[in-house]
C-alpha cells in the first residue's frame, strides 16, 4: 500500500479515522504547519511587488530587470509543479515538505542579502525551485490528513482562505516592511514563517513509505511538461514587454503548447506517468481545475490594477494600499470558511463555484464605474468586498473537490495540478489583462492635448478595461464550470472502491 489510506476508502468515523490516519490526534496542530507553509509561499508573490522600487533604487537595477524579479520566481515555481508534486509522492509528503521549507528559507536568505541585480535574481528563481516542492507537498499533506468531509471542509476553507487572501496580505506586509525596515526584510521574513512551520512539521508529520519497489520517475513526460510549462510562462512573461507578434511571445506559446501535447501522448503510455490522466478526466476534478485557472486570472485585475489605481490615482502609501484590500481579505475569509464547512457537504460544488464567480464578475463591473472623481469609499470599498465573498464562496470548494477521492500515491500530482493551474492562469490573466489595459490607454488619448488630466483619466479607463475583461471572464467561468462539475454535495466512496471514479455524486 502507498502511504495511508485514501481519503475515498476511509470508513466514517472517529475511531476508523485513527485508525487509518496517523495524522488524525494531531490534525489541526497539522493544518496551523500546513496554513504557515501555504502563507509564505501566496505572499511571496506579492510581498516582492511592494519592495521593487527600493530594491531598484539600492542595487540599481533597470525597469527590465525589474520585470524578471518577479518573473524567475513564476516560471521556475509554475514549469516545475508537476515534478515536485510527484517527487513528493513517491519520496514522502513530510521529506518534500522539509526539504521544501529549509530550502526556501536559505535562499531567501540569499535574496535578502543580495549585492546585486544577478545575486537576487538567482534567489527568486530558486525561490520557485523550492516553493515547487513545497507548495503540492502542503496541499497533499492537507488531503490526506483531513479524511472526513466535515473536517476536511473546514481545512479546505482555512487554507483556501489563505491561498486566496495572502496575495492581499503580502501587499500590505510588503508595505510594512518597505516602509518601516527595509526592502529586504521582505526576503528576510520567509526565514521566520519557515522555521517555525519546520519545527511544527518536524515533530508533527510521520513520514510513510510506500511497500514494494519505488515506481520509477517518468523522465520523458518531466522533462516534456516542465519544459511546456516553463515556454508558456515565458511566452506569457514576454507579452507583457514586446507585442504579441514578436517570436518571443508567440514562438514561446506555439512550442509550450507543442510540448504539452507530447507530454499527454507520453501520459497515456507511460507505464508510472508523472500526472495520470485519470486525475485530469473526471468531470468534477477538471471543472475544479478550470475555476482555479479562471480564478487566478481574475484575481489579477483585481491585485494588479487596483493597486495602480490607489497608489498613483488615490495617493495611497503602500501600507495604506495594503489596508485598502483587508475589507476584501475579511470577506474571502468568511465565504471561503463557510462554503466548505456548511454549504459545500449540503450542496455539492456546481453551485458554490458557479454563484461564486458570477458574484466576483459582478463585483468588477461595480468597480469598473470608478472614474478620476471616485473615491475609496463611494467607488472601491463595496465592489471589493463583494468580489472577496464571491473568490471565497468559489476558490475554497474548487480546491476541495479538485483533490477529493484521489488516491493516496497520486494525492501530491494532483495537489500540483491545482498549483499549476492557478500559476499558469496568473501569468496568462497578467499578459492578457496589461496588453488590453495598455491598448485601451493609447486608444483614450488619441487625438486629443496632452495633459495631466488626461493622462490621469487615460490611466482609469485603462483599469477599467482590465476590470471589465475581468469580470466577463469569471461571468464565463461561471457558466462553463456550471456544465462541467457535476450536481449534488461530494461523498465517500464505500470502502475498498475504485477511487479513480470519485468524487462520487449524491444527487439531490
Amino acid at each position: 500500500m502507498p502511504e495511508s489510506s485514501t481519503a475515498v476508502a476511509t470508513p466514517p468515523g472517529d475511531a476508523a479515522a485513527k485508525h487509518t490516519n496517523p495524522h488524525h490526534s494531531r490534525r489541526w496542530l497539522i493544518l496551523v504547519v500546513i496554513g504557515l507553509a501555504q502563507l509564505m509561499v501566496v505572499l511571496d508573490a506579492t510581498v516582492v511587488n511592494i519592495a521593487l522600487p527600493s530594491a531598484q533604487q539600492d542595487l540599481d537595477f533597470s525597469n527590465d530587470a525589474r520585470q524578471w524579479v518577479v518573473t524567475a520566481y513564476a516560471l521556475a515555481f509554475g514549469s516545475l509543479l508537476l515534478l515536485g508534486g510527484r517527487l513528493a509522492d513517491l519520496f514522502g509528503r513530510k521529506r518534500a515538505f522539509l526539504v521544501g521549507l529549509a530550502g526556501f528559507a536559505l535562499v531567501s536568505a540569499i535574496g535578502g542579502a543580495a549585492t546585486s541585480i544577478e545575486m537576487l535574481l538567482v534567489a527568486r528563481a530558486a525561490q520557485g525551485v523550492f516553493g515547487a516542492l513545497l507548495a503540492p507537498a502542503a496541499l497533499s499533506l492537507l488531503t490526506t490528513t483531513f479524511t472526513d468531509p466535515k473536517e476536511r471542509g473546514k481545512a479546505f476553507g482555512v487554507f483556501g482562505a489563505i491561498g486566496g487572501g495572502g496575495a492581499a496580505i503580502g501587499l500590505l506586509l510588503g508595505g510594512v516592511l518597505t516602509e518601516y525596515l527595509d526592502w529586504r526584510w521582505s526576503m528576510y521574513v520567509n526565514i521566520i514563517f519557515a522555521v517555525i512551520a519546520f519545527a511544527g512539521a518536524a515533530v508533527l508529520l510521520k513520514n510513510s513509505e510506500a511497500d514494494g519497489p519505488r515506481p520509477k520517475l517518468d523522465i520523458p513526460g518531466t522533462i516534456t511538461a516542465s519544459a511546456g510549462l516553463f515556454a508558456l510562462v515565458y511566452g506569457f512573461a514576454n507579452a507583457e514587454r514586446d507585442s504579441w507578434s514578436a517570436v518571443s511571445v508567440w514562438g514561446f506559446l506555439a512550442a509550450g503548447v507543442v510540448l504539452l501535447i507530447a507530454f499527454v501522448a507520453i501520459q497515456q503510455r507511460a507505464e508510472h506517468p508523472l500526472l495520470p490522466l485519470r486525475v485530469l478526466l473526471d468531470r468534477d476534478r477538471g471543472g475544479s481545475y478550470l475555476a482555479m485557472f479562471l480564478l487566478a486570472i481574475g484575481m489579477f485585475a483585481i491585485f494588479l490594477f487596483l493597486t495602480f489605481y490607489v497608489q498613483l490615482n488615490l495617493g495611497f502609501t503602500p501600507v495604506q494600499s495594503g489596508v485598502a484590500f483587508l475589507p476584501m481579505v475579511a470577506t474571502l475569509m468568511i465565504a471561503a470558511t463557510s462554503a466548505t464547512a456548511i454549504l459545500l457537504p449540503k450542496f455539492g460544488a456546481k453551485p458554490l463555484v458557479s454563484l461564486g464567480m458570477l458574484a466576483a464578475g459582478g463585483g468588477l463591473f461595480w468597480l469598473s464605474a470608478i472614474d478620476t472623481t471616485s473615491t475609496y469609499s463611494n467607488g472601491v470599498l463595496f465592489p471589493l468586498m463583494i468580489m472577496g465573498a464571491g473568490i471565497g464562496l468559489a476558490m475554497a470548494p474548487a480546491m476541495s473537490v479538485a483533490t477529493f477521492g484521489v488516491d493516496t500515491h497520486d494525492a501530491g500530482v494532483a495537489s500540483a495540478a491545482v498549483n499549476t493551474a492557478q500559476q499558469v492562469g496568473g501569468s496568462i490573466g497578467t499578459a492578457l489583462l496589461s496588453t488590453l489595459a495598455g491598448n485601451a490607454a493609447t486608444s483614450f488619448v488619441v487625438g486629443k492635448t496632452p495633459s495631466p488630466q488626461l493622462a490621469a483619466e487615460a490611466a482609469v479607463h485603462s483599469y477599467t478595461t482590465a476590470f471589465v475583461w475581468g469580470g466577463w471572464i469569471f461571468v464565463a467561468g461561471a457558466v462553463i464550470c456550471g456544465l462541467l462539475l457535476r450536481s449534488g454535495a461530494p461523498a465517500k466512496a464505500p470502502e475498498g472502491s475504485d477511487s479513480e471514479r470519485a468524487p462520487v455524486a449524491v444527487h439531490m
